[in-house]
């Protein structure tokens, strides 16, 4: 089911939680909503469910205008970050739900229902647990029976919000990959609402980043992380340094030298230069971008560097290989590799 999201904006008390918010999902598609808190990232999730009315725009699936429609209209399969599952139901119970509440004109008999149950329980790998309750269940295992229940209805979209936040990394990582490969099996329009980075880039075909109530950028993973179009992308998305500088006859300059980097085509002024911590090489001598070391540390198969610039009275991390020994107030030179400028706007 394809869903489009046309001029969108919601006030709660006259505050705006999204303003003019426009995105169309691809049937089949599993998105991102991605962002702080505050973005708006659950309210666009809620106005799709049809838990929230917009305060203007359109909600569409397909070419339908769903924007007054319940959430049993849309027929939408929901997974909340706590379960929300029926204490006192089994797990087949529970996720028999959806379907023994219908009207006994769209019910299935019984017999199929539990068949069904049955079926979606193998799916998410939990056959054989269908007589337990919730509280015999770990963390994981609920989870998997909250999205069990919400396939169960054959939903025209499925909306997760925040679904493994409640969980420890590693689960959470687990998950993450069962539910790629849960998705890729079953087709399912999927949309759902995470602040990890991770999670977004790892699991989606798209990722939507939000912030302040509007969409700053859609995307790619890839694209996402290569080629952010704002400061704020930049920033939020992956290890990022930031560093002032000026555009000087197509090269950058810093505190009025030279660092290396041709700028060819950008018009001369201030800037500020970003670049992620591993898009750098080493420089010998003093050219380059030049810095002390005062911290470094191993993390997995990379070094960490922090080396205070004192040309720019700033602080950058880099990425060096584990085997670049450095200590405590030596000197290194680098350059970016693949980097971005911002300018202020007025």
């Amino acid at each position: 089911m394809e869903v489009r999201v046309q001029n969108i904006r919601k006030e709660f008390s006259r505050f705006p939680a999204l303003n003019d918010v426009s995105l169309d999902i691809r049937s089949g598609e599993l998105i991102a909503l991605l962002g702080p808190s505050g973005s708006g990232k659950t309210t666009l999730l809620r106005l799709i469910a049809g838990l929230e009315s917009p305060t203007d725009g359109t909600v569409y699936f397909g070419n339908e205008d769903a924007s007054r429609k319940t959430v049993q209209q849309r027929n939408i399969g929901f997974v909340f970050q706590h379960y929300a599952l029926f204490r006192h139901m089994t797990v087949l119970d529970n996720v028999s739900f959806g379907l023994t509440i219908r009207p006994a004109s769209r019910r299935p008999a019984k017999a199929e229902i539990r068949k069904r149950a049955l079926e979606l329980l193998d799916l998410v790998q939990l056959t054989g647990l269908e007589k337990r309750y919730p509280a015999q269940l770990s963390g994981g295992q609920r989870q998997r029976v909250a999205l069990a229940r919400a396939m169960a209805v054959e939903p025209n979209v499925l909306l997760l919000d925040e679904p493994f936040g409640a969980l420890d990394a590693q689960v959470r990582k687990e998950l993450r990959r069962w539910l790629r490969e849960i998705h890729d099996r079953t087709g399912h329009t999927t949309v759902f609402v995470t602040h990890d980075q991770d999670e977004a880039l790892e699991l989606a075909d798209r990722v939507v980043v939000m912030s302040k109530g509007k969409i700053e950028q859609i995307g790619t993973p890839d694209e996402i992380y290569d080629t952010p179009n704002s400061p704020f992308v930049f920033g939020f998305i992956g290890q990022s340094n930031i560093l002032p500088v000026k555009v000087e006859n197509g090269q950058l300059v810093l505190d009025g030298q030279p660092i290396g980097v041709s700028a060819q085509g950008e018009k001369d002024g201030p800037a500020q230069l970003y670049f992620r911590p591993h898009d750098i090489e080493l420089l010998d001598g003093a050219s380059g971008i030049s810095g002390t070391v005062t911290v470094t540390r191993r993390v997995a198969g990379t070094r960490h560097v922090e080396l205070d610039v004192s040309a720019a009275k700033s602080k950058v991390e880099i990425e060096l290989p584990p085997e670049k020994v450095t200590s405590d107030h030596s000197r290194l030179s680098f350059r970016p590799t693949r980097w971005k400028l911002f300018r202020e706007t007025a």
